[in-house]
């Protein structure tokens, strides 16, 4: 038997600290002195220490914990297959936040994104023979999207020959529910593949994180301010032509910002 402040030591887990494990009834003493109220512990609890304090990295709180040591191993399994799910998407969105942070320094610093945002053009756009995807989808699932659509792609036999590619349908931008079209170019025929005609676009290009990419939108914006001449025709389209799949640091992804325009009468 253990003493408190020997498991302590042993553990490294503070005597206030077990004491609180005591309370929530996640480790209680394998006795307690009736005459002083001392707490013992025994060495096969040592075992049960280390699978809360396992719990506890994983992320799980305390009072998860009672439930999660009641589980067999299969059970526990899928409880740990989904904590882990749920911490890939908060290291995603932490990442984002610190790419957004970044941005702003540089920003900040006078560094930042008119180094990384082409001249803004007037281009002829070639016909497209893409594959389409068009759902409504809060902005965080564009990425479940496009997974969507390049497995659709693998069970029609289709391969990818080109850009993918983003459309923005809806009268307005919503991030919570966006009307989005996932296009991937493709060579081959299947059911669903359709020619995208030729079209006359206002575009920028942007070379960096895709959370940077507002700096092409601010340019293209700046242009038509500037150029009255040409007013929007279509659905914008942010064209991923270095995409996800293709770089191993978001530094080198490189996009483009297409507004469809046409000549103001």
């Amino acid at each position: 038997m253990y003493t408190i402040g020997e498991f302590s030591r042993l553990t490294r887990v503070s005597a206030r600290m077990l004491r609180h494990y005591d309370q929530l009834g996640l480790l209680r003493p394998a006795q307690v002195g009736a005459d002083n109220g001392y707490r013992y512990y025994e060495a096969a609890q040592l075992r049960d220490l280390l699978a809360i304090r396992k719990l506890q990295s994983f992320g799980f709180s305390l009072a998860q914990i009672p439930d999660l040591l009641r589980l067999s191993p299969q059970e526990l399994a899928g409880r740990v297959r989904a904590r882990y799910a749920q911490a890939l998407a908060e290291l995603r969105e932490l990442q984002h936040s610190l790419r957004l942070m970044e941005a702003c320094i540089r920003d900040a610093e006078g560094t930042n994104m008119s180094q990384s945002v082409s001249k803004v053009i007037v281009m002829e756009t070639p016909a497209q023979r893409v594959l389409s995807l068009r759902r409504k989808i809060a902005i965080g699932e564009v990425h479940q999207l496009f997974a969507d659509l390049h497995r659709q792609a693998a069970e029609k036999g289709l391969r990818r020959c080109g850009v993918t590619q983003l459309l923005f349908h809806g009268e307005e931008f919503r991030s919570d529910e966006m009307d989005a079209e996932a296009q991937v170019e493709v060579s081959g025929e299947a059911e669903g593949v359709s020619l995208r005609p030729a079209m006359r676009c206002v575009a920028a290009t942007y070379t960096g994180p895709y959370e940077g990419i507002h700096a092409a939108y601010d340019a293209v914006c700046s242009y038509l301010a500037a150029h009255p001449e040409w007013r929007v025709c279509g659905p914008p389209v942010e064209r991923y032509i270095r995409d996800e799949g293709m770089v191993s640091d978001p530094a080198e992804l490189v996009s483009a910002v297409l507004f469809p325009v046409e000549r103001a009468e």
